[in-house]
């Protein structure tokens, strides 16, 4: 029962991050930006790293006390292909993060928007995270079947 707990605690941390990128991508639009976008984008952007956070932990707990063992994970080139795919979303991450932080920050200031190019660049970050995001689950299904293993 604990491999079935732990696995489906890292696939609904998977999935929930999901969800919260996909809402900044989804919000991260010049046609649709005004003040409530802005600091709704930043506290979509907290859950979302809370959300990776947690992410992270449930795949170590996982690694450490899932029936594979530790042995099986490390071994893996796939899954050490998974785990640098994550932590290079995770560094994508960062430059929207500090981006969102700047325009609430501008925002409370001045109450000016950010402009076209900035909202299209930060945008074009998150859907490359996004779009790396789909290889996950490719990568843990060659994983769980021992491919390259």
């Amino acid at each position: 029962m604990r491999e079935v707990m732990l696995s489906y605690l890292h696939i609904l941390m998977i999935l929930s991050m999901t969800v919260f990128l996909s809402a900044e991508a989804a919000l991260c639009r010049q046609e649709w930006m005004n003040a409530k976008v802005v600091r709704r984008l930043v506290r979509l952007d907290l859950i979302y790293g809370v959300l990776a956070l947690l992410t992270l932990l449930s795949g170590l707990a996982r690694l450490f006390w899932g029936a594979k063992g530790l042995e099986f994970y490390l071994s893996n080139p796939v899954f050490h292909l998974k785990l640098t795919l994550f932590v290079l979303m995770l560094l994508l991450s960062i430059r929207p993060t500090l981006t969102f932080l700047r325009w609430r920050r501008q925002l409370d200031a001045d109450g000016s928007l950010p402009g076209a190019s900035d909202i299209a660049g930060t945008r074009r970050r998150i859907m490359i995270t996004a779009h790396l995001m789909l290889l996950l689950p490719l990568l843990a299904a060659l994983m769980a079947r021992g491919f390259w293993g």
